[in-house]
């Protein structure tokens, strides 16, 4: 319901998913602190877990199954021939706001290693969901800019996956904010070790799954790829030192290249969008925390302003030295300031593994909403208005967004 009342204030249904979950959590009602849920109403049953627990459990599934989509859905033939503009604005869309993001924490006094460093890898990701649903209501999907806006997007979304990646190893290997030069080496050749042995893993995936659609069982297809996106996520975290959605992204990716891409899709799309992403997007909202952030408004606040600013600098210079003129670089910029998916990705891992509190989630939850509320009115600011018609495009990432 709060994402279907989002989509008629034009909103994607993520933003209502995440509002909801504000207003039902501490910021307002704290409805998972009230007696009935905190605790099994039978006090007998021994080892019984409070409801926000198996919220929190039930989120964690989202996100790995969410990873796993948007890996399913990176083109990446498309990304070969996007052009250099569309990898060069991603680049910049990356580099300056990781930039901006660890400076910021620096200046309000928060260490640079390593809660600054991953406020600037929360900043890096952008929404391709949001900025394509505007761009089809204005009828500019096809133009020049909107075609560089979702492949930039796309390869956005794949460099945080990797600046994520990078920093967890590296917070792992260090101790009270130094890195042990030893356990880095230890913690760099776990990773490249983990990501050839996964990618030379993933010749086998059509025989396994080719296997597994002649088992005369239901949905056996579907299932054994719920198994390798499960088992890549677990070798990700326990034997690659990296985070597990790296390695349910990497799944999809892998999976992606099959022949039974489409019948997978259809399958874990249902599963996916039906209940853990809903159920995940809410959970964002459940633990981020408004009242926490009295005393810390400057700070989210300057948060936000260089979410944006340094978004639409980074991209649209990239762009503009790239070839396009004033105008287009503009669009560019604006078309890449929406956070979505990852951000909350990013930031709900690093609060769950202890790298940024709860202020600063509470502040990037803040920037997911302020930045997903402000791009469609700018995109509509800056494209000329070509048609306008209701679209429904699904919360995910890395995908091509294709005219119905």
């Amino acid at each position: 319901m709060a994402g279907a009342l989002a989509g008629r204030i034009h909103q994607p249904a993520v933003f209502g998913e995440i509002l909801v979950g504000v207003v039902l959590g501490p910021t307002f009602f704290n409805v998972l602190g009230w007696p009935m849920f905190a605790a099994p109403l039978d006090t007998s049953l021994s080892g019984a877990l409070p409801l926000l627990d198996i919220v929190r459990d039930l989120a964690q599934i989202g996100v790995l199954l969410l990873m796993f989509v948007a890996g399913l859905e990176t083109d990446l033939e498309q990304m070969r021939h996007v052009g250099r503009v569309a990898f060069w604005s991603a680049f910049g869309g990356v580099v300056l706001p990781f930039i901006g993001g660890a400076a910021l924490a620096v200046a309000f006094g928060l260490p640079l290693f390593w809660e600054g460093i991953y406020i600037g890898t929360v900043l890096t990701a952008t929404s391709v969901s949001i900025s394509a649903q505007t761009l089809m209501e204005i009828g500019a999907l096809r133009t020049r800019e909107g075609s560089t806006i979702l492949a930039a997007a796309v390869i956005d979304d794949v460099m945080g996956i990797v600046v994520l990646s990078i920093v967890v190893a590296l917070a792992k290997a260090s101790v009270s904010g130094t890195v042990d030069a030893t356990a880095l080496a230890l913690v760099l050749v776990r990773l490249v070790a983990y990501f050839a042995v996964a990618i030379y893993a993933g010749r086998w995936l059509p025989g396994v799954l080719g296997w597994a659609s002649e088992l005369p069982v239901s949905q056996a297809m579907l299932a054994a790829v719920l198994v390798v996106a499960f088992i890549y996520g677990w070798a990700a975290e326990y034997l690659g030192g990296v985070a597990a959605i790296t390695g349910t992204y990497l799944a999809g990716v892998l999976v992606a290249q099959t022949r039974f891409k489409e019948t997978i899709d259809s399958g874990v799309h249902a599963l996916t969008y039906a209940l853990f992403v809903p159920v995940f997007f809410i959970s964002i909202g459940l633990q981020a925390d408004a009242r926490s952030l009295a005393t810390q408004v400057p700070f989210a606040t300057a948060l936000i302003v260089v979410a944006i600013v340094a978004k639409a600098i980074g991209c649209g210079v990239s762009s503009r030295l790239c070839g396009f003129n004033n105008r287009e670089s503009i669009r560019v910029g604006i078309g890449m300031i929406s956070r979505g998916e990852v951000g909350l990705i990013v930031a709900g891992y690093g609060l769950a593994e202890g790298l940024i509190d709860r202020d600063v989630f509470s502040a990037s939850v803040l920037v997911v909403l302020a930045t997903t509320m402000a791009t469609p009115p700018l995109l509509r600011l800056v494209f000329p208005r070509h048609a306008m018609g209701h679209v429904s495009i699904e919360e995910t990432i890395g995908h091509s967004i294709t005219n119905p």
